[in-house]
């Protein structure tokens, strides 16, 4: 019996996404009719950023979400952020094999050359320890240093935003939209740290006075 049935229901619709698009990419292989557009490889490369940078960001809503509304889906947050670094992984995949076929030294000069994938390669790199860095025991070994490390996912989310933003080449209101959910999840998370701090600093000034009431 399965304890948590709400865990293979999020893994199903975390993979949703992909499993359509290798269905479509069997039928373009095949010849079949599909979905990937008259530009198949550029297609993929986008929906495979715009899955990335979503799970990215619904990653980073389960916290205020779980505070505000007293949801009880902290425990899938982890999952939810390996399925970023799926996404991206599939999106790197995609330009490495299918737009430059291994070609390293292309590759190299392309990243270097272009704002908009050097960008997308640094948050890509960012997101490589925090995935290696997820699994129990190792959260468990590092402690404190864990939660340090794993900040680094605001940084990499705003370099992914930008690749995202940089990318596209008529439209931007997708990314547009996606940058400002992030404002918005940023903001929630300055309000939270100075409100934090402010109650601190207000328990410890009445602690103070208390003191000195009886010094005095």
């Amino acid at each position: 019996m399965i304890k948590d049935f709400k865990r293979p229901i999020l893994h199903l619709i975390c993979l949703a996404p992909s499993l359509w698009l290798f269905h479509q990419m069997w039928l373009w292989y095949n010849f079949a009719p599909h979905s990937l557009t008259a530009n198949p490889i550029e297609y993929i490369t986008d929906f495979t950023g715009d899955w990335t940078v979503r799970f990215l960001l619904i990653s980073l809503s389960v916290t205020p979400l779980a505070k505000i509304f007293k949801f009880k889906i902290l425990k899938y947050r982890r999952a939810i952020g390996l399925y970023a670094f799926y996404y991206a992984s599939l999106h790197f995949l995609n330009y490495m094999v299918l737009d430059y076929f291994f070609d390293w030294t292309l590759i190299l000069e392309d990243i270097f050359k272009r704002p908009a994938l050097t960008f997308g390669m640094i948050g890509f790199t960012l997101l490589i320890p925090l995935a290696i860095t997820s699994t129990k025991s190792i959260i468990k070994k590092m402690g404190k240093n864990w939660i340090k490390l794993h900040r680094l996912v605001y940084v990499l989310t705003i370099f992914a935003i930008v690749h995202n933003y940089m990318m596209v080449k008529a439209d931007v209101l997708i990314p547009i939209i996606h940058a400002s959910i992030l404002t918005v999840l940023l903001g929630y998370r300055v309000f939270s740290y100075k409100s934090k701090k402010s109650k601190r600093s207000n328990k410890q000034l009445s602690g103070d006075r208390k003191h000195e009431a009886i010094v005095s």
